[in-house]
């Protein structure tokens, strides 16, 4: 599967109240320093000590948001 690393800073900008809120990523544990990352599929996780955990996701053109606030590409 492909992702696009980013920041928790850059996911805060990219997502829409309609997928999940600021709190409710806050409550995950992100912050403007954590590591996140999205799949092809929208999924949104959270790197954590031992793996990666799954904590939302992102609905419609979320593939343009992510290239233009990371300016990254699936890896």
């Amino acid at each position: 599967m492909k992702f696009v690393e980013m920041t928790g800073r850059s996911l805060f900008t990219i997502v829409s109240d309609d997928e999940i809120s600021s709190a409710d990523l806050a409550a995950a544990g992100v912050t403007d320093e954590t590591v996140v990352r999205v799949n092809q599929h929208g999924d949104i996780e959270i790197r954590r000590p031992q793996g990666w955990d799954v904590i939302g996701g992102l609905l419609g053109n979320y593939e343009e948001r992510i290239r233009r606030e990371t300016g990254n590409h699936w890896a």
